[in-house]
């Protein structure tokens, strides 16, 4: 598979549903407030609640879950070294077995399992921002909504524009390193073979040409940019005002009662996991 499919951080996904047609500034605010909540459920019926709240969320959109699960990719390294670092080096709670340095407890094993779900939530809450809104409408909703940080002399356009571009060239640059791999492969290049020692050597045959093309492509843009007259955010004007309406109401009222139903979890009984 190539790389640019199987990370999914960065794509939008065109649609007519409800969260497509919300205003910008509204789904920020909105992403903003899940990721507090999920740093505040102390119980893993939370999670699965939030969990199955947000399939449904993408189901109404018409995408499909393998963009969510396939967001979880760039961090199976580190939800891995949680569930090992959480799960065999914990001496809290009742030892179930102990040898040597790797001590695996119940408390261990419970920590493991909660850290786990709360980074790949984090993920598929901002996964479904990116899938369901566009870098141009990111780059304006942000622009919009912390337009107050101008008068402190913040240059908040630009930082966005950063933030958005950033976003935008990950498929890029993943599918131009997926090409430059099977090329240097073409070439002879050990990529898929020997030690592991060898396979990072032969790494350097990928990284200058991904180099070269990424510095390439953000002369190209720049170029295009100031063909365009482009100039910052210092008297800019848009063709399109946003406007709060009726559906972004809506969608805040579902997205409040969908955090406090999960913050009830934590006041549920201790055996209701």
């Amino acid at each position: 598979m190539p790389l640019a499919e199987a990370v999914t951080l960065g794509q939008y996904v065109p649609g007519t549903s409800f969260l497509h047609r919300m205003d910008p500034r509204v789904k920020l605010l909105i992403t903003l407030f899940f990721l507090v909540i999920l740093f505040f459920i102390n119980k893993i019926s939370g999670y699965c609640f939030f969990l199955v709240i947000l399939f449904l969320l993408v189901k109404t959109c018409g995408i499909s879950l393998k963009y969510l699960f396939k967001g979880l990719k760039p961090i199976l390294i580190l939800i891995l070294f949680t569930l090992i670092a959480q799960g065999l080096f914990s001496g809290e709670g009742r030892i179930l077995f102990s040898w040597g340095i790797i001590t695996i407890s119940d408390v261990g094993l419970w920590k493991a399992l909660f850290m786990s779900m709360r980074l790949a939530m984090l993920v598929f809450v901002t996964t479904l921002l990116t899938l369901v809104t566009s870098p141009i409408d990111l780059t304006d909703g942000m622009d919009r909504m912390l337009s107050f940080l101008t008068y402190l002399k913040f240059p908040i356009h630009e930082v966005a524009m950063m933030m958005t571009i950033a976003l935008r060239f990950i498929p890029t640059l993943l599918d131009e390193t997926d090409k430059i791999i099977k090329a240097q492969i073409s070439r002879g290049a050990p990529l898929d073979r020997g030690n592991i020692f060898k396979r990072l050597k032969a790494l350097i045959s990928v990284f200058i040409p991904l180099f070269v093309s990424a510095f390439r492509r953000a002369d190209e843009l720049a170029q295009a940019m100031e063909s365009r007259c482009y100039r910052g955010g210092v008297g800019r004007t848009r063709m399109k005002e946003m406007r709060p309406s009726l559906l972004d109401l809506w969608g805040t009222l579902i997205a409040l009662g969908i955090g406090s139903s999960t913050a009830l979890f934590n006041f549920l009984p201790y055996w209701f996991l």
